[in-house]
């Protein structure tokens, strides 16, 4: 298995510096930031452009074109980050979207809006996505040491905050000024910023496989290191309920907080504005567990924490069906993004600091498959379930599989007595 060639082996004081002080962690997050404010703004135009070019069916088909390549190939992608190493790949992925948006934004001053450009961009990322995602995933481990990663965590997400922030407005100026083709430009030379930063990044070098031989490791097929990954998470101790945790939890989350929560407003008379409040107290509760981690560095007692967030964070979503007034449900709408996020970043930095780094992509493949793959299905199924039983009853259902991810976490004593180094 190849590993991370760059301009050094190590950062020199990644362990001993706080990751908010250390300039290599910090142009990292520079290059993440660019990277999802300039998807947010991609996401804005394909959107616009779509709905401009065809009906509101194929809008929504060019829409959801990048999920199938994206689930398919995820496990795939897991293997390519291990073996040619997460910042090549990245770097790789940025430079291909950049070029791919670009492409389009040029194909749009040129001539009118079309379907078919739009999808095969939206393929284009989607298949890209399925590298990028799982080599996102593995860097935090090669930039700092392990006692920093639960304070990147948090970094990382306030830095999905900062993009959904800001990405969606600069999206929509772009549009209004420019048309798509100049929304599209605006997001490829975000994309772009991102990479002269990420060749700056010094990366730490896995240890080597010692079970492994030279010669063994020139025979392997990325098809037996693809299943020695899906070995390896089924059988560590902590990694095997961690993934059963995260399925669940999200499961339980994605489909009340997308498509249920536009059907609660809708039923409840609140309104567009009245979602849109909801939504930003959803933010504001994840934006300030994730500021809590950045500063703090880590919490005790991880994987118990994280259990008993997720459990608290299920009541949370089954209340919030039941509130009649929008700023009650803005309340609750915070207290279930303070316990998502909680026990989302602690899942995370769990899987960062549990995970041997050689196999990282591709645990960090089988994760995104999990939350970017089996969670979205659970949104039709809401909608429908819904449009049958009513709110009700669905939050209830969907509260009740986000807690039996709870339960996994505390009832694994792997998981559950897991902690965080520092």
């Amino acid at each position: 298995m190849s590993t991370e060639t760059g301009t050094s082996t190590a950062a020199p004081t990644a362990v001993d510096r706080p990751a908010h002080r250390d300039g290599n962690v910090l142009r990292w997050l520079a290059a993440y930031t660019a990277s999802m404010v300039g998807d947010t703004v991609y996401y804005v135009a394909l959107s616009w452009a779509a709905v401009r070019a065809g009906t509101a069916t194929e809008a929504g088909l060019v829409m959801s074109a990048s999920a199938l390549p994206r689930a398919l190939l995820m496990l795939g992608g897991g293997v390519v980050a291990d073996r040619f190493g997460p910042r090549r790949v990245v770097i790789g992925s940025d430079a291909v979207r950049c070029a791919a948006v670009g492409a389009v934004a040029l194909l749009l001053f040129l001539t009118g809006p079309g379907l078919w450009p739009l999808a095969v961009l939206a393929l284009v990322f989607g298949t890209v996505d399925a590298v990028f995602m799982p080599a996102v995933g593995a860097l935090p481990a090669r930039i700092t040491g392990q006692g920093q990663l639960a304070r990147v965590q948090g970094m990382r997400g306030l830095a999905i905050r900062f993009a959904s922030i800001t990405g969606a407005p600069l999206g929509g100026l772009a549009v209004a000024l420019g048309g798509a083709a100049a929304a599209f430009a605006l997001a490829g030379l975000l994309i772009a910023v991102s990479v002269p930063l990420l060749v700056t990044v010094r990366m730490r070098e896995p240890a080597p496989d010692d079970t492994v031989t030279r010669e063994d490791r020139g025979r392997r097929t990325a098809w037996r290191d693809l299943l020695d990954g899906l070995r390896y998470v089924r059988g560590h101790r902590i990694l095997g309920p961690l993934m059963l945790t995260i399925a669940l939890g999200d499961l339980g989350f994605v489909g009340p907080l997308n498509v249920g929560l536009t059907l609660l407003a809708d039923e409840r008379g609140w309104g567009a504005s009245g979602m849109g409040w909801v939504l930003a107290g959803f933010g504001a509760g994840a934006g300030a567990v994730s500021l809590l981690l950045a500063v703090r560095g880590r919490l005790p007692h991880a994987g118990r924490t994280a259990g008993w967030s997720l459990l608290a964070g299920c009541v949370a979503v089954g209340a919030l069906a039941r509130v009649p007034s929008v700023i009650g449900a803005v309340g609750i709408a915070a207290l279930v993004g303070l316990l998502a996020g909680l026990s989302g970043a602690l899942c995370g930095a769990l899987l960062q600091t549990h995970a041997d780094p050689a196999f990282l992509g591709r645990v960090t493949a089988v994760s995104g498959l999990v939350s970017l793959g089996l969670a979205p299905l659970s949104m039709p199924l809401t909608a429908a379930s819904i449009g049958m039983w009513g709110t009700g009853p669905v939050f209830a259902v969907s509260a009740a599989v986000c807690g039996l991810g709870g339960v996994a976490a505390l009832g694994f004593p792997g998981l559950r007595r897991a902690q965080l180094p520092g």
